[in-house]
């Protein structure tokens, strides 16, 4: 009995033992729902502009010096640095200048006045012309404003009138110069750079603070 018995015993099917390998993929659902449960991808948002800082605003770091743009010319100039004095406080920002004639104490020293000047001004505007490059005093202001601010970062600003390149003074190679071929525009260019200069001074006080 117990042969007849093995003789019928149903043998393993070789299919079921062993996974096919073309199994079917996994159901849509499942894939559907994995990709509904993961995260959506974070959004990027493009920086925003920086505000252009009111250079007149009260309370503005513009106002910790007595003066915007000390003018460094030679007394043989003075016809055309009264004209850029007069369009600069003439501006829509009213730009306050000293110009030495005007400014400076009567009776003071001249090299402390000099040196007050400089020191006094955000801002200053080298006249070089054939009777700067002569004058011993012209010279030492242009030191003193270097010895101020000698990175270059904006506050001199170098304007050539009636010099040639070759003659431009080596102690302001470094920085890029405004020649006054035309005059008109180059007064405007003068205005831009002080306006340029005291918005970010501005705008680098009001990072301080916050």
């Amino acid at each position: 009995g117990w042969f007849r018995r093995f003789l019928h015993k149903p043998k393993p099917s070789s299919v079921e033992s062993t996974p096919s390998a073309s199994s079917p993929p996994p159901s849509s659902s499942s894939s559907t729902q994995s990709s509904i449960s993961s995260p959506p991808p974070a959004l990027v948002r493009s920086p925003q502009p920086s505000p252009i800082p009111d250079i007149s605003a009260g309370g503005s770091a513009r106002w910790a010096k007595s003066y915007d743009v000390c003018i460094c010319h030679s007394p043989g100039d003075l016809e055309v640095v009264e004209e850029l004095v007069s369009f600069l406080e003439g501006q829509p920002q009213r730009f306050r200048c000293f110009l030495h004639p005007r400014d400076a104490v009567p009776g003071g020293a001249v090299v402390t006045e000099l040196c007050e000047a400089v020191h006094n001004s955000h801002c200053w505007v080298m006249l070089i012309t054939p009777s700067f490059l002569g004058d011993p005093w012209c010279r030492y202001q242009m030191h003193q404003a270097l010895a101020e601010a000698p990175v270059g970062n904006g506050r001199t600003i170098p304007v050539l009138k009636d010099v040639e390149r070759k003659d431009y003074p080596r102690e302001l190679r470094n920085l890029y110069y405004i020649s006054m071929e035309l005059k008109e525009k180059s007064f405007r260019q003068i205005r831009d750079t002080v306006v340029r200069y005291l918005q970010e001074l501005c705008r680098g006080s009001w990072s301080g603070m916050e």
